[in-house]
């Protein structure tokens, strides 16, 4: 076997799927904007915009995240990122602990009070979706219990940084 060839086949992109990106792109962005839309109410939690949920998430599953790591996972120019942040921490829902050694390095930590909040966000999001499913047939329920596990490693790969 060649192992210079063995190499450029292994740097080839993955063959291009059938599958239609699109409807499934659309569908899981209109699912998320409404589920959101009709979940915060009766949580009382403060109403938080999706940029700032975001920024939670992101430290949430990164502890110690700075905040240029924040930035670059989530696309975003780092002095908008700043600015959430500040108002993160202002609303007791983010730390930034500074380096010892390095006091240029400052690291985000979550709060208590940001993981209630997720919590009951979560809790509300099932919810809702739970009141929209109960519509659904049961073939459907079945056909999206199945499609649950692809959804999460597909989920699990979009949390990856970019290469």
């Amino acid at each position: 076997m060649d192992p210079a060839k063995t190499r450029r086949e292994a740097a080839l992109p993955p063959v291009a799927s059938p599958f239609n990106h699109r409807p499934l792109a659309v569908a899981v962005l209109d699912i998320s904007f409404e589920v959101r839309r009709k979940s915060h109410e009766g949580t009382g939690v403060l109403p938080l915009s999706s940029g700032v949920l975001d920024v939670i998430r992101v430290i949430e599953r990164h502890p110690g995240i700075t905040v240029a790591e924040v930035a670059a996972r989530l696309g975003r120019q780092l002095s908008n990122v700043s600015a959430q942040l500040r108002e993160l921490v202002a609303l007791g829902l983010v730390t930034r602990t500074r380096d010892a050694a390095d006091k240029r390095y400052v690291a985000l930590h979550a709060t208590a009070e940001s993981r209630r909040i997720k919590s009951l966000l979560e809790g509300a999001w099932a919810g809702a979706l739970a009141t929209a499913t109960d519509k659904l047939t049961a073939d459907d329920l079945a056909r999206l219990a199945a499609a649950l596990p692809a959804l999460e490693r597909l989920a699990a790969i979009l949390h990856e940084p970019d290469a």
